[in-house]
Formats: C-alpha cells, structure tokens, sequence
C-alpha cells in the first residue's frame, strides 16, 4: 500500500513545475528536520529527567563502586 502511495506522489511531483518542486523539496525538508530536533529535545529532556533522578544516582554510584579496583586494570606500567 505505501508503494502505491510513493508512485501517486512521485507521478504527481513529475507534474510541479521546477519551482513548484524545489519549494516543496524544501518544505519537506523543513518539516523532517523539526521533527528530528523534537524528537532530539524530547530525548535530551528525559535524558536530563533520569540524570536527575534521585534512584538512578544511587545505582550509579553503586556500580561505580563496584568497578572501582578495576579501573586502572591493564594500565599500570611494568
């Protein structure tokens, strides 16, 4: 069903003239970029939501603590 709905759009497209074409290339693209910065704004925000979660620090700083004698593991010269 989407390739059907492709070719009617990619048949209709033919039919712009260049400039019609080129101003819709461009409105598309405007409005996939918005949505791609939404979508990195939303994610950043629950990113920051977790950092800040109280829970979530306590189980960093517990695994921290669990790997912390293996941090220089490999790196201490002989």
């Amino acid at each position: 069903m989407a390739t059907s709905i492709i070719e009617d759009i990619e048949k209709k497209f033919k039919q712009l003239s260049r400039d019609e074409q080129l101003c819709l290339f461009e409105r598309l693209a405007h409005q996939v970029k918005g949505e791609m910065l939404n979508r990195q704004k939303t994610m950043e925000a629950q990113l920051t939501a977790m950092a800040s979660d109280p829970e979530i620090q306590r189980e960093i700083r517990k695994i921290n603590s669990e790997f912390t004698g293996t941090e220089l593991d490999g790196l201490v010269k002989v």
